[in-house]
């Protein structure tokens, strides 16, 4: 029988010694000393026995980890290199996907098992139907182009909720706007150039097509997840204001009241930089954490309960963007984090598909 965690340490940011990481580094021991238990409540969704693993690397910035329950394989997006990843459980494989991927960021798998997938470089909201077809959920906003998709999330009445920050408005990560220095119409026949006309906004795609905003008082929208019941919703806000998340109650009519903050983002006084989101069946949040390169060791992934009590982390060496739950059993935790993929097997599951 595995040691069971000691709730509330290490208080280090990293192991002593210092992890070593691929196929020749010594195992570690059990239970996994990057898994860090705050709480008691924490143990029982983890796993005495089992490795946090590097599954590769390789990326420039690795970020929307989707799982595909048909086909047995994790997609994810590296947004600067322009290609889409596919992990096969099967052989632990990695192959190129999709190549250019137009600086696709966050992805996800619809309750039809189609990929939904937000573009930076064409500002689109995507689905790859059945048959390989693509069709635009959205790139218009009351006439106006979006900004650049982040990333989204299906409902289980068929819409699709997405944020729409500024982020890939840059050459590396999308294309730039137009009036500025730069080039807005790079080496693209779909390039846009045009400058941006919307404010960051949270916007949902009702089965039949229509767009609504939801809300922009998020000033950075980013990640965003439901509850297991679809009555709440979380948004990382990661710009250089709040850094926190908020949560939303999810009105019948599918509109959004009550904004409030869920979580500062601050751990053992070090502020913490939300992203990619991802909500287990328990209703428990597993939040991507950008703690900078000063504060090794709070990267990686914070876990709150319901209440917004910070219950759990997993220590990365690497700044993590995104979550998401996977494998047959939808029990495996995979990370994608700057220029690598981790996985981690929980005692809990994903609350929702993709």
């Amino acid at each position: 029988m595995a040691e069971e965690p000691i709730v509330g340490t290490p208080p280090s940011t990293v192991t002593n010694p210092p992890r070593q990481w691929g196929a020749a580094a010594p195992p570690n021991s059990y239970p996994d000393p990057d898994v860090v238990v705050v709480r008691p409540e924490f143990r029982r969704l983890t796993v005495g026995n089992t490795p946090l693993q590097r599954l590769w690397t390789g990326s420039l910035w690795a970020e929307g980890p989707a799982w595909s329950g048909q086909g047995r394989y994790l997609v994810f997006s590296d947004v600067g290199g322009d290609v889409q990843y596919r992990w096969t459980q099967d052989d632990g494989r990695m192959t190129t996907f999709r190549a250019p991927s137009r600086n696709s960021n966050g992805n996800s798998f619809d309750f039809s098992g189609r990929q939904i997938s937000c573009e930076h470089f064409t500002r689109r909201v995507v689905r790859w139907e059945h048959d390989g077809s693509l069709t635009v959920l959205a790139d218009r906003y009351d006439g106006k182009r979006l900004n650049s998709p982040n990333d989204l999330v299906p409902h289980p009445d068929g819409s699709v909720w997405f944020t729409d920050p500024h982020y890939g408005n840059s050459l590396y990560e999308g294309q730039p706007d137009a009036g500025g220095d730069l080039d807005p119409r790079p080496g693209a026949p779909d390039a846009g150039g045009q400058a941006q006309e919307l404010a960051n906004a949270v916007y949902r795609i009702a089965p039949d097509g229509q767009i609504a905003k939801l809300t922009d008082e998020v000033a950075y929208p980013n990640g965003l997840a439901f509850s297991p019941d679809h009555r709440r919703l979380y948004v990382a806000d990661t710009g250089p204001g709040p850094r926190d998340i908020k949560v939303f109650d999810v009105a019948p009519d599918g509109t959004l009241t009550g904004g409030r903050v869920f979580t500062d983002m601050v751990v053992d006084g070090i502020k913490c930089g939300p992203d990619g989101l991802r909500v287990d069946v328990y209703g428990n949040l597993w939040c991507a954490s950008n703690a900078g390169s000063g504060a090794l060791g709070y990267s990686g992934v914070l876990i709150f309960d319901p209440g917004g009590e910070l219950i759990g982390r997993i220590r990365l060496p690497e700044a993590c963007a995104n979550v998401c739950f996977g494998g047959p059993k939808r029990n495996r935790l995979f990370m994608t984090a700057s220029q690598s993929l981790y996985a981690l097997y929980v005692n809990t599951q994903g609350a929702t598909p993709g």
